[in-house]
């Protein structure tokens, strides 16, 4: 059942994305939601820095959600992994997932999410980052191409998933799991309030 905040009236919640990661997360909040995908495509602009990239792709999900919607409030995510200043995104196939997980191996990199909320009726939105870092173990080539063959990494930003098969190699973490998982609570409920429309009491 959706908490209807002390003196606000709660609005519809609208998830712009398909990630079957961010929907179990607001589930567990306890929310009532609606999963509307955005269809944005995802690209970087040239010399674009990767903060400012996954602020602009969240928007852009929100806002193109929002302009089918005469009512709620959208929320736009975008996860994205940075090592040594490359972005990597989801892989395109299993020698792009061998890849990635080979430049991280061994070393901390940064995931990073955009988070957009945008209010339908007022108009108003909140654009903000969170940024993880993370320590993965030395990978052996077994183990990246055993890791590859489960499937697992095919859809995960810098191929792999924190909260699957891939915590057997996460020795260190700094800053919120959720992040990593694919969208930080703690920002999306202060970007909530920020607008007024407080996701919980």
């Amino acid at each position: 059942m959706t908490q209807k905040p002390t003196g606000h009236k709660a609005k519809q919640i609208v998830l712009a994305s398909a990630s079957p990661r961010r929907y179990e997360l607001l589930t567990r909040l306890g929310l009532e939601f609606e999963v509307e995908p955005s269809q944005v495509i995802e690209k970087p602009l040239a010399d674009e820095a990767p903060h400012d990239y996954i602020m602009r792709i969240a928007r852009a999900k929100a806002v193109a959600v929002a302009r089918r919607r005469d009512c709620g409030l959208v929320i736009g995510a975008d996860t994205e992994v940075v090592v040594d200043g490359q972005v990597l995104g989801k892989p395109r196939d299993e020698e792009d997932a061998k890849k990635m997980l080979g430049l991280l191996s061994g070393k901390w990199h940064a995931v990073m999410t955009g988070v957009a909320l945008y209010d339908v009726e007022t108009g108003n939105e909140a654009v903000d980052y969170a940024k993880t870092l993370v320590r993965l173990a030395h990978l052996s080539e077994e183990e990246i191409d055993w890791y590859v063959a489960t499937g697992e990494p095919m859809d995960k930003a810098g191929s792999y998933a924190i909260q699957g098969l891939a915590s057997l190699f996460v020795d260190e973490i700094a800053g919120n799991y959720h992040n990593v998982v694919g969208l930080p609570i703690p920002l999306l409920y202060r970007l909530a309030r920020q607008l007024g429309c407080p996701l919980v009491g």
